[in-house]
């Protein structure tokens, strides 16, 4: 396996497809996009150049991006001709099993027998797309999340046959893109798609019971919880309310729902054991010294005035 991604060709170059070309194509590295036709890949390269243009006049790419783009991406006029001779292939097309088999058929069969092989599925296990690609060993997910030039998180998903050897590989070709990546188990929708349409549910689950309408709902996630998402995860969270807070607060849940809303077991090992989150420098995984808690209190502050600035300034979505 080859230890540097140098070159990418990524299959797909849709909303998603092209948002992850133009990542890697800013960072220097040649990429070239194909679709259904080369007609259409070269639509897409235009749009692509356009959209370039568009971002880096508004402030939202460095300057000098549009450069880098148009040096660095081109348009194939097959799939084949695209994947040829390339580092890494990222897959994304259409979340249908069998278009992305097609695809990932003829993607293992012109590729460099030692190229990587990216599937860029929000919901679909490795297990089931791995079935397709000669030599399974050098194929896993790259999940990237939309809009992809914006959003810095990568799930990766290795598979049973993947070679744990590729992860390193495409953890440092994201982080010359600016992206963060952290490698989840292979089951259905991975963490990041499991975590959002569980919230998704549940949400909807309130506006069936009469408990509030979808646009409160929206108010409440985005400017509560969903505000501290931006800085903290789940764990952190909970680590700074209190873990014995929680575990109260759970034991209400659980009366008024039962066990949909019980006490998760690692909570209540937790308690138990004592470990009450920053309060008392034992989170559900993480010790804290004092230092450390002084300074995440600050950061806490000053990450959230931030951000209340910065709506402040941007003003209310076209959408609310």
């Amino acid at each position: 396996m080859i230890e540097r991604i140098e070159s990418v060709a990524v299959i797909g170059a849709g909303y998603m497809g092209g948002g992850i070309a133009q990542s890697l194509a800013m960072t220097g590295m040649p990429v070239v996009i194909a679709d259904v036709s080369a007609e259409v890949a070269e639509q897409q390269l235009a749009r692509l150049l356009r959209e370039a243009e568009q971002f880096e006049l508004q402030g939202l790419f460095p300057a000098g991006s549009t450069d880098a783009v148009r040096a660095n991406l081109r348009a194939a006029a097959s799939i084949e001709d695209a994947v040829a001779g390339v580092d890494f292939i990222e897959e994304a097309v259409l979340e249908i099993v069998e278009v992305k088999h097609d695809v990932l058929r003829r993607i293992s069969a012109a590729a460099r027998p030692d190229a990587i092989i990216g599937s860029n599925t929000s919901t679909i296990p490795v297990s089931v797309l791995a079935v397709a690609v000669d030599r399974p060993e050098r194929f896993l997910t790259v999940h990237w999340s939309n809009p992809a030039p914006f959003i810095p998180g990568v799930e990766l998903v290795a598979g049973e046959a993947t070679d744990r050897s590729l992860v390193p590989v495409v953890k440092e070709m994201l982080a010359r893109a600016g992206r963060q990546s952290a490698l989840v188990a292979d089951v259905p929708g991975f963490v990041l798609n499991r975590l959002q349409y569980v919230l998704l549910k549940e949400a909807m689950s309130i506006v069936e019971e009469g408990i509030a309408t979808p646009e409160d709902v929206d108010t409440i996630v985005s400017s509560t919880f969903g505000f501290r998402l931006a800085f903290f995860g789940p764990f952190k969270i909970a680590d700074m309310a209190g873990l014995d807070v929680y575990a109260n607060c759970f034991r209400t849940f659980e009366e008024a729902f039962g066990p949909r809303l019980g006490t998760p077991q690692m909570l209540k090992d937790a308690v138990e054991a004592g470990r009450f989150g920053t309060k008392n420098g034992q989170g559900l995984t993480t010790d804290y010294t004092p230092e450390q808690v002084e300074g995440v209190v600050a950061y806490r502050s000053e990450a959230y005035s931030k951000l209340s600035q910065l709506l402040r300034e941007l003003g209310p979505s076209p959408i609310h």
